[in-house]
């Protein structure tokens, strides 16, 4: 495995958010975190990546507890794509790509050749080299998000967190960019923990599925094991119907909540 969660615990003055979460992610996978907003998911990502720091517990990057692995370390080992990311500045798509070789230059150094060749194919690799030199802010939230992407691959890291990478995308751009993620995991060998909200989604894309309730991960398996009638019920409180096609499995909402 590339990386384990054991007993991490974090919460906010009194109240616990995440309490005793247990998370194993092996190579080449993609796990899903799937739950209702406010279940901790987000939360989770960042206590992983360390830019929450938890109460209790320990997180192993490659069998090395990340306590003892210094900033550059850890992002070098994880790529991270937030959730609606608007930047400060109209970066060039280029640069703003080029922020993820940040954790191998020195403090006062600048990105070369080796960096933006990296750079220029992590854009390729999402599909989007055409874009190296437009302005990130002009991008649809498709792209921006495809781009976001681009940025975490040029960390040359192993394991990517990513936070609700569909949020406020239509249709067409919601599979464009869980597609892309499938196919850099497959074809790198990397490995993904994903935050979404939709069933539909975690089935078609995700390898495994964690879900989260109750400040804790109240079952792991394959979407066929997870995504069924009982379980959704349990962890969204609503009744749902599940039905199977060419081998997928789909829910709905019976009736109205």
């Amino acid at each position: 495995m590339v990386l384990k969660v054991e007993g991490l615990r974090f919460g906010y003055g009194k109240g616990l958010v995440l309490d005793g979460i247990e998370l194993e992610l092996n190579r080449g996978e993609i796990l899903v975190l799937l739950g209702p907003n406010g279940s901790g998911k987000t939360t989770l990502l960042k206590c992983i990546n360390r830019i929450l720091r938890p109460l209790d517990g320990v997180v192993f990057i490659e069998g090395k507890n990340y306590l003892e692995m210094n900033e550059k370390e850890i992002a070098r080992a994880i790529g991270y794509v937030p959730q609606d990311h608007k930047p400060p500045f109209p970066y060039r798509v280029l640069d703003f790509v080029l922020l993820g070789r940040s954790p191998y230059l020195g403090t006062f150094s600048y990105p070369g050749e080796e960096d933006r060749t990296i750079a220029l194919e992590s854009l390729r690799a999402v599909g989007i080299e055409h874009f190296a030199d437009k302005a990130y802010t002009e991008l649809s939230g498709g792209e921006r998000q495809l781009v976001l992407l681009a940025r975490a691959l040029a960390t040359n890291s192993k394991i990517l967190l990513l936070d609700e990478p569909t949020a406020h995308l239509d249709f067409r751009n919601t599979h464009r960019v869980l597609a892309a993620i499938r196919r850099i995991v497959k074809e790198r060998n990397l490995s993904a923990v994903m935050t979404l909200h939709d069933p539909n989604l975690a089935c078609r894309y995700a390898d495994r599925i964690a879900l989260v309730g109750n400040r804790r991960i109240l079952r792991v398996g394959t979407p066929s094991e997870m995504i069924t009638e009982e379980l959704l019920r349990q962890v969204y409180g609503i009744e749902v119907r599940v039905l199977s096609l060419d081998g997928l499995k789909f829910a709905f909402v019976e009736g109205v909540p």
